[in-house]
């Protein structure tokens, strides 16, 4: 079988290798490549062009330049970085005349048809060079209006650019000019200090020199109040010695070192002395507002740094507040800085106009909230315990850790700056299970095996929205509805069985409530309502309402969904629940097809009732999976027929599927859907080490193992 890479056997080192040397090689290999790594810290100002509700960027100039005329134009700069290259697709609605540039190439220039219907979005790609890119806009004024919506073409996607400047490097967002008129083209670099160009560029985010103090120009005078402003400096003395701090304050301030108050005053110019060990510490000042307020901190020979490694601030001060007097400021909470502060609630921000810190998760998958990473982490939190892996399992426990620690500020930071955030852009613009189950059910399942912080607020938040939110048909059948990508709109899909049932079995082990098991064990059924195709006992991938009718495609890993979820379900359903039997009768009537499509060599395809269609991975190891549950569990008729299949299945993958450095191959990408085989069979092709596949081989490698042992007892 040549399906997959060149040369298929002679790479391959796993074929008859024992399961947990698969399994080790696939977990490390996922972890090795997605190492763990905190979120990233830039300057944000919500002034300007920001990103909103669907994650593009938005200007309206009418309403920034009131008094602008006809033909009077702004351009905007910015830079993207790719490692290798990469396409950018962009969606434009351009409120009047724009054009945009790439590294120097006109990509896009409106005409009066897209001038004339603002309101329909122009889908334009544009190549990227390795490298830093040079990113522009110019927008000219008509009547029609000034300004436009740009960026993703797929919503929730956290795609941004970074301020091109030197003063602001690493900040997101665009710079602007001034008004010019239409002739005018700018000298502008990526790089260049602003000080070089010639005009002013926005948004402001410089305070007037006027000598009040920082925090009058960051928060006003709020009298009685307080606010608090950390740093970090390296003491470089052996032991503990004496350092001298140098220390101006408008108002009542006091100083603390790791928490620990080791001066105060009532205002003015003060010396004091502090023991400090060697080593890198916290550095915070405590400022009560009672008119001008502010200070200035230093200390001989040592310097500061910022606290968070904040990209785009201009020192290495960081801030928040105000708070009342009697508000106990909780330092351990606050300096993990995953968490908003007070009530209202506020976080960290910079000495600059409307300049806010904003985390970012800019790894690839790690600390990321996703379906195809929750079915990933399931199985390599099962690999880590049958191979004895305290590595994996600290990693996994990070990972989890890193998601439920930052919904409450994610949340925060949707409604503080307008929709799109740069962590969780799933849960906080949730319109689908995709955004919620398959993680969530992950994340219960994690906390089984070692207990998560705030594990509680998270499951909540994904119940309340799949029990009162997600959209249902009367019966009660989950569907999609009105989506932010809009292709799915009055949809069915198979796969959404994945992206509740596990959850909600989880959920209902967790929480104590049957109703959750009530309502998952009920989805199987109006699920084969719409899907089931009669005449071939599997299930279509999606029904399509616009057109009142099923696809009639039978894609593998759609109905490897189906199978996967009923035991995940009936592994915790209690047996004299009304629907257990059911559900059981219903698992044998797909299995008994499934198992007839299994390939000569092991495999299930792309299309499952085509065998010209490439041999297909995930759903490969979720028919083993299933099979092998239904043995063990005695849910399964006629056992010896799917023992086989397992078996059999088994060493297909370890042949053909993983290779001797943990690289799975043959997992199709994430798919949209059609009514012909063809787009299925030709043009959803498979990834390299697809995330939608890695955990299920996984899972098929544990079952397997799971299988030996129940048939040796």
């Amino acid at each position: 079988m040549g399906y997959y890479f060149d040369d298929a056997y002679s790479i391959n080192a796993y074929e008859g290798t024992d399961v947990k040397s698969v399994l080790s090689a696939l977990a490390y290999r996922f972890m090795g490549q997605n190492l763990k790594h905190g979120l990233y810290y830039r300057a944000y100002t919500n002034a300007g062009i920001v990103r909103t509700t669907d994650y593009r960027y938005i200007i309206d100039l009418n309403k920034i330049y009131p008094e602008s005329k006809q033909k009077d134009c702004v351009w905007a700069f910015t830079k993207a970085w790719t490692d290798n290259g990469a396409t950018y697709t962009w969606d434009i609605n351009c409120f009047g005349p724009m054009e945009l540039y790439c590294n120097g190439e006109l990509v896009y220039k409106s005409d009066i048809f897209k001038e004339r219907y603002s309101e329909k979005a122009s889908r334009v790609s544009f190549d990227l060079k390795p490298g830093w890119n040079d990113i522009r806009l110019r927008w000219k004024k008509t009547k029609a209006g000034f300004g436009g919506q740009f960026g993703t073409w797929l919503g929730k996607w956290d795609l941004y650019t970074l301020m091109p400047t030197k003063e602001r490097d690493g900040q997101e967002g665009f710079v602007f000019t001034d008004i010019v008129d239409d002739q005018y083209v700018p000298e502008f670099e990526v790089g260049m200090s602003e000080a070089d160009f010639d005009g002013k560029l926005y948004p402001e985010i410089t305070f007037a020199n006027d000598g009040k103090g920082q925090l009058t120009h960051i928060y006003g005078t709020p009298e009685g109040k307080y606010a608090i402003a950390w740093t970090k400096a390296f003491f470089d003395e052996p032991g503990t010695k004496p350092y001298k701090f140098r220390f101006s304050a408008k108002g009542k301030a006091f100083v603390f070192i790791d928490g620990e108050k080791v001066f105060e005053t009532d205002g003015g110019d003060a010396e004091f002395t502090a023991d400090v060990k060697l080593g890198d510490h916290d550095i915070f000042v405590k400022s009560v507002c009672g008119g001008d307020w502010g200070f200035d901190l230093s200390i001989d020979r040592i310097s500061f740094k910022s606290a968070a490694n904040v990209k785009g601030a201009s020192d290495a001060w960081m801030y928040i507040g105000p708070f009342d007097a009697d508000f106990e400021f909780p330092f351990e909470k606050a300096c993990d800085m995953n968490h908003v502060i007070g009530e209202p609630k506020t976080y960290w921000r910079l000495n600059l106009k409307d300049t806010f810190v904003r985390p970012y998760n800019e790894n690839s998958l790690f600390g990321r909230w996703n379906y195809p990473l929750g079915v990933t982490l399931y199985g390599m939190l099962h690999a880590a315990y049958i191979i004895d892996s305290n590595d994996l399992k600290r990693y996994l426990k990070d990972h989890v850790q890193l998601c439920c620690d930052t919904l409450e500020y994610a949340l925060w930071d949707k409604e503080q700056y307008g929709g799109a955030t740069a962590i969780h852009n799933l849960l906080t613009s949730i319109d689908s299970l995709d955004d919620c189950g398959s993680f969530a059910s992950t994340m219960l399942e994690v906390n089984k095996f070692m207990p998560i912080d705030n594990v509680k607020y998270v499951a909540d938040y994904v119940a309340d929205f799949i029990s009162n939110e997600m959209s249902r048909l009367p019966d009660g059948t989950f569907f999609r509805k009105e989506l932010m990508h809009s292709f799915h709109n009055d949809t069915l899909w198979a796969d959404d069985l994945y992206m509740s049932v596990p959850f909600l079995t989880r959920y209902y082990k967790f929480s104590g409530d049957i109703k959750y098991a009530n309502d998952a064990a009920e989805q199987f059924f109006g699920f084969k309502k719409m899907l089931f195709m009669e005449d071939q006992h599997i299930m279509s991938h999606v029904y399509d309402f616009k057109y009142d009718s099923m696809t009639g495609v039978p894609w593998g890993r759609g109905n490897g969904w189906v199978v996967f979820s009923m035991t995940e379900l009936l592994a915790e359903l209690p047996e004299d629940h009304p629907r257990y039997q059911d559900l059981v009768d219903f698992l044998n009537e797909l299995c008994a097809a499934y198992v007839k499509l299994q390939d000569p060599d092991g495999m299930w395809h792309q299309v499952i009732t085509d065998w010209e269609s490439y041999p297909e991975t995930s759903c490969t190891s979720m028919f083993m999976y299933a099979f092998s549950r239904g043995v063990r569990y005695g849910w399964l008729k006629d056992t010896d027929k799917y023992i086989k299949a397992v078996y059999k299945g088994w060493e297909a993958l370890t042949k053909t599927s993983v290779d001797r450095n943990g690289n799975v191959y043959g997992v199709c990408r994430g798919s949209e859907f059609s009514f012909i085989p063809d787009y299925y069979k030709y043009e959803l092709g498979w990834n390299l080490n697809d995330t939608h596949g890695t955990g299920i081989v996984m899972l098929a490698g544990i079952e397997t193992e799971r299988l030996t042992e129940f048939l040796n007892k």
